[in-house]
């Protein structure tokens, strides 16, 4: 009982003992959840306190340099970069957050079912996993995202379509180290219902090395978004996002070097938030299975 108990502690539960190693917070974790966590208030309250709209030009007022006024100067058509910047995050988190939420969704399926049932249906599905992972994601998204057509709702499912295998490998192997499990076996015994077993029993002892490859998947998520965007494949003009204002202001670089220094530190910033954060889980993760397998010994 306690073994089951332990294996299947809900996503909180995990993330909360994730976020320790021997029971304090590490300095990883630390720093990358307050980047991450400031990046979301700032996407969440940012856009309803700026002064001036994301997409309001002023020619008069074009390329100026950053003052009291605008902090973070203007762009080429005389628009607020703050306001772009802010604007924008709310933008790049809220879709990385539905392509991983897709990824999830699709992958958490495919891994459940495959290491599950096994057999011709567990080979069949890993020979799609496999024919996906063969192709360099980035490459992949580019070409699916350039059929569809220069959007961000296209780039979104381009960027969940090459993503979810990852997930489906990671949950597969978990579900193939629980599913032989006493408390797996009891519930067989017991006549619970395969779906029953799938998302009530082995489901929430998957959560755990998923939300760490959801977190570290997240700053590519962001790249790929600004990627996409910064060659026109995104977001389209007036917009405001973080790879679509690198783009605009490319051209602007040595006169005016905060029209792309300020959004390509809001995405250098970002990605390293998400990426100390899903190595600060990941070491955490490790530690804890590390002293519940010697717990086990003993």
């Amino acid at each position: 009982m306690s073994g089951q108990g332990a294996d299947g502690e809900t996503l909180l539960t995990a993330i909360r003992d994730g976020l320790r190693v021997n029971g304090r917070l590490s300095t990883t974790n630390l720093v990358g959840g307050g980047i991450v966590l400031a990046l979301v208030l700032i996407a969440i309250v940012g856009p309803e306190l700026t002064p001036h709209s994301p997409i309001d030009q002023n020619l008069e007022n074009r390329l100026a340099a950053p003052s009291s006024t605008h902090p973070f100067g203007t762009d080429p058509h005389g628009r607020d970069i703050l306001a772009r910047v802010v604007h924008g995050a709310r933008l790049s988190l809220g879709l990385a957050a539905i392509v991983t939420g897709i990824r999830l969704v699709i992958g958490l399926s495919v891994g459940l079912v495959a290491g599950y049932l096994g057999g011709l249906v567990d080979a069949a599905l890993m020979r799609l996993v496999d024919v996906q992972l063969a192709f360099p994601g980035i490459v992949l998204a580019l070409v699916i995202a350039g059929m569809l057509g220069p959007s961000l709702t296209n780039i979104m499912i381009a960027l969940a379509v090459v993503g979810w295998a990852s997930y489906a490998r990671v949950v597969r192997g978990s579900v193939l180290s629980l599913k032989e499990r006493p408390f797996v076996e009891a519930s067989k015994l017991a006549g619970t219902p395969r779906h029953r077993i799938l998302l009530r029993v082995l489901l929430p002892n998957t959560i755990a090395p998923v939300v760490v490859l959801a977190t570290l998947n997240s700053g590519g998520v962001i790249l790929g978004i600004a990627g996409l965007s910064f060659i026109g494949l995104g977001a389209q003009p007036p917009t405001a996002e973080w790879g679509r204002m690198v783009s605009n202001g490319q051209a602007y670089i040595q006169s005016a070097w905060w029209v792309v220094t300020i959004p390509g530190l809001a995405i250098m910033v970002t990605v390293i938030g998400f990426n100390l954060l899903g190595d600060g889980l990941r070491d955490s993760l490790a530690v804890e299975e590390e002293q519940h397998s010697s717990s086990r010994g003993l």
